[in-house]
């Protein structure tokens, strides 16, 4: 094979081998311990609480949103059947 057919295989299987969506699910203990220690390295041990209150709302803003919307199609549902039985 030769040098440049060997680099491109190389390249490409190293590549395919970091973009693969099941290896980002397979964190160890270890992995989580290294990240959160550079966290909190990064951040220190005032800002996070302060991220952690953000990340907090966002996701309740989120979920009443998500409820809002449910809410809406079920009310808007409820009252075409209501209109057709009439």
């Amino acid at each position: 094979m030769p040098v440049n057919k060997q680099l491109s295989y190389l390249y490409n299987y190293n590549f395919s081998f970091m973009m693969n969506p099941i290896l980002l699910g397979m964190l160890g203990t270890n992995e989580i311990i290294i990240i959160l220690v550079i966290v909190l390295l990064l951040f220190g041990g005032r800002k996070i609480p302060e991220l952690m209150k953000g990340l907090g709302k966002g996701v309740r803003e989120f979920n009443d949103a998500k409820n809002n919307v449910k809410k809406e199609i079920e009310d808007s549902a409820n009252d075409v059947t209501r209109s057709v039985k009439e």
